[in-house]
């Protein structure tokens, strides 16, 4: 009994640790020789902490939306990055609105 307990622990801690990390947003120093200007690209993707603790789709959000703005426009990267975060309040939880907006380039 003893040792279910003592398993069950470890993989409780185990997934509540994984929840907690997260992925980089990604920028390159870019010359101006090195690519050309697409247009402006923008996208908003949201993430939720489900009882305040429960992550979902919250830990990538920041690089979802960085893809989902350079895909708008179909290109390799983006400049003159901006980022924006709004939030929003249910009763069983928090919503996390990202909005990456920039110019967007193809790489040459």
């Amino acid at each position: 009994m003893k040792m279910i307990k003592a398993l069950s622990s470890v993989l409780f801690a185990s997934a509540m640790l994984a929840g907690c990390t997260g992925v980089s947003m990604k920028t390159q120093n870019l010359s101006e020789s090195e690519y050309t200007v697409i247009g402006p690209g923008k996208a908003t993707v949201t993430g939720i902490m489900l009882f305040t603790f429960i992550p979902i789709q919250q830990n990538d959000r920041f690089v979802r939306a960085q893809k989902a703005a350079i895909a708008s426009q179909g290109g390799d990267a983006m400049i003159n990055v901006e980022v924006q975060e709004d939030w929003f309040w249910a009763w069983i939880l928090n919503g996390y609105q990202t909005t990456v907006s920039g110019d967007v380039v193809k790489l040459k």
